[in-house]
């Protein structure tokens, strides 16, 4: 049997642990740049604040209800969502493996050692030891496989009071009124495009959807994808337990601007400091980067599109040598910058990203440079044992900038209770 274990409302819950005067008071999240609303509470959902929505529309509802909003706190969210998972790994034991982080805020945990008998009360403890160790509430699926899980988990959250947040699918009864139950367009799998072909053929629920032949499904939804769906959803375990990436492939970073941009220098600053974080977490697994990507995105004309992803002017340079020194990283994206700005124009994002990645103790010393420059790795650890010791940067390039008038917008953030010792919550 698989579960799904899924934080509620996970960035206002983050908010709300350490501000127990909003429990079960109306909360919101937003986006980058104080954008959209990402994250609401079910008291904010219930007064009217619909989710993705940008935040000057429904500041009117916000204001009349007196709902508490949120910039985006991701330090806060991360080290919760670390601590989420921790504990899940903890409960399983020496099975720690069978825990996959899915995303932030879910995990699939694989309970085939549980019996079937017991699996609500053991869903109940799962529930229970994660609500009082990290202060997170939680949902939590439990069936077959991978996609019924999924599948319960919603069932769960859409009904709480009834279900306790918790739905265990353990006969294939309880597996087919679940199914009857589900549209397709809310199945895990199915995205917007095939749900729409699916209605158009007549298919509306998870049931009539899972009757369909596999050699249809192979034919109509994507070859092999479609087949693994179709058994997921008769039972059938089809989507394998993924193991942790303990290497990223490429490293990225983009951040939209805390105000349009026109100027080329703070562009500049934007990319570099992109790139120095990008640079930490490169040496943080002991990586070097052969490729330098940057892109930019242009502001539109029509301020209503702001909130658009936009279209990105990208480019990229082969470095000679992978490299994890941030200098030489920063002048090889810098120098794309130069490529890539058009004068005149307003800038609303950028982004940078490091791929061709290989292990750093595999790049050979230049036979022909001073020794010092052989030596800037030693630098480099020296800069970033400081910065992780101190935070925010103590030591940085002088070409990320100083002032930073072109930085993200969080007018509304909280504290870093959990990472920050000057944010440390006090109790009297």
């Amino acid at each position: 049997m698989m579960a799904i274990v899924d934080c509620n409302s996970f960035y206002c819950s983050c908010e709300r642990v350490f501000r127990p005067d909003l429990w079960n008071k109306p909360v919101a999240v937003l986006s980058n740049n104080d954008g959209c609303i990402i994250s609401r509470s079910d008291e904010a959902g219930k007064l009217g604040v619909d989710m993705t929505v940008p935040y000057f529309q429904a500041r009117h509802i916000i204001e009349k209800h007196h709902i508490n909003v949120f910039s985006s706190n991701y330090h806060l969210y991360g080290d919760m969502s670390w601590r989420v998972m921790e504990t899940l790994r903890s409960l399983m034991g020496n099975k720690a493996s069978a825990v996959e982080v899915y995303s932030v805020d879910e995990a699939f945990m694989d309970l085939s050692h549980i019996p079937p008998e017991a699996l609500q009360a053991y869903a109940v403890h799962i529930k229970e030891t994660v609500e009082q160790w990290t202060g997170i509430s939680v949902s939590i699926g439990v069936a077959p496989t991978k996609t019924l899980a999924k599948l319960a988990n919603r069932l769960a959250k859409k009904n709480k009071q009834r279900s306790g947040c918790i739905n265990v699918l353990a006969t294939e009864e309880q597996q087919r009124l679940a199914l009857r139950q589900t549209r397709v367009d809310d199945l895990w799998g199915v995205g917007r495009a095939y749900a729409v072909k699916l209605i158009n053929w007549g298919i509306t629920s998870a049931w009539e959807l899972s009757n369909m032949p596999e050699e249809w499904a192979h034919t109509n939804m994507g070859g092999v994808t479609g087949v693994r769906l179709i058994r997921e959803l008769r039972g059938q375990p089809s989507i394998e337990m993924e193991e942790a990436l303990t290497d990223k492939k490429m490293i990225a970073t983009t951040r939209m601007f805390g105000r349009p941009v026109r100027d080329i220098h703070e562009i500049k600053e934007a990319v570099a400091t992109y790139i120095s974080r990008a640079a930490e977490k490169l040496r943080r697994q002991q990586s070097a980067a052969g490729t330098v990507s940057v892109f930019i995105v242009p502001r539109e004309q029509d301020h209503l599109t702001d909130f658009r992803r936009g279209t990105a002017i990208s480019n990229y340079t082969t470095l000679p040598r992978a490299t994890s020194l941030t200098h030489e990283l920063i002048k090889a994206a810098t120098g794309l910058v130069d490529v890539l700005y058009e004068p005149g124009k307003e800038y609303k994002k950028a982004g940078i990203m490091l791929s061709s990645l290989v292990p750093d103790d595999s790049i050979q010393g230049n036979l022909f440079a001073p020794h010092a420059e052989n030596e800037h790795r030693n630098l480099m650890h020296a800069v970033d044992n400081i910065n992780f010791s101190m935070r925010d940067d103590s030591v940085k390039f002088g070409s990320s900038g100083m002032n930073k008038h072109w930085k993200m917008r969080q007018e509304l953030r909280s504290p870093r209770y959990s990472t920050r010792w000057e944010d440390l919550r006090k109790v009297q």
